[in-house]
């Protein structure tokens, strides 16, 4: 079985990625609410994928996914990003990172999961 950590500092944003996830496929959930909880849950969890939210107040998340870049127990889960951010300035930078993918928000709860696995090529 699959899991996936979402990582967003709103409580809301954080709390339907997860029942939207939860109700679409048979992954395990495990969430955070900042990027230091994140990678210290990531390194705990060790989840099949992290959803990881652009905008987080002290460490945001290329901040985060630089810092689990350099973490041996953490380097090497991919990490799809989550942002409002559509320019296409931001899609390069993000793409630049490294990253597995990047989703847009609002998404829609319905197809998040289908989403999420069609980033990370989870189609099977």
């Amino acid at each position: 079985m699959r899991s996936v950590l979402i990582i967003d500092d709103e409580d809301d944003i954080r709390e339907v990625a997860a029942l939207s996830l939860e109700a679409t496929s048979d992954w395990v959930i495990h969430t955070a609410g900042s990027g230091r909880e994140g990678i210290a849950t990531a390194a705990a969890e060790q989840p099949d994928a992290i959803l990881m939210d652009v905008m987080m107040p002290g460490m945001d998340g290329p901040t985060a996914f630089r810092q689990m870049q350099e973490n041996i127990r953490v380097s090497h889960i991919p990490v799809v990003l989550l942002t409002a951010k559509v320019q296409g300035v931001d899609q390069r930078r993000f793409a630049g990172l490294g990253v597995a993918g990047v989703l847009f928000k609002p998404f829609d709860p319905i197809t998040l999961a289908a989403q999420l696995s069609q980033v990370l090529g989870w189609n099977d």
